[in-house]
């Protein structure tokens, strides 16, 4: 089992947390996810699973690694999967 920490932008509540946590559970080989808002970290357990699969999905929910360029889309794409995160958590 390896843990990664993953620094990334446009996180934001519980709601975007709900999602990250949500999208990367289905991931086959992640066994644990948790998010801290306040340091804009995600941290996982997985077995097998690339950084690149990890990095790629973060970044099509709208939550780049903090590396990244941080564009409008991507700030659109975060305030829509952090709705989607609030919604869930009704």
């Amino acid at each position: 089992m390896k843990t990664d920490e993953i620094t990334v932008a446009n996180l934001k509540c519980n709601g975007c947390a709900s999602t990250i946590k949500k999208e990367l559970l289905k991931i086959e080989g992640i066994k644990s996810v948790e998010v801290a808002i306040e340091k804009d970290t995600i941290t996982l357990s997985h077995e097998n699973v690339s950084r690149d699969t990890i990095i790629n999905k973060l970044h099509s929910l709208g939550y780049p690694e903090a590396t990244e360029k941080n564009g409008l889309l991507l700030q659109l794409k975060s305030y829509t999967s952090c709705m989607i995160g609030k919604i869930n958590t009704i």
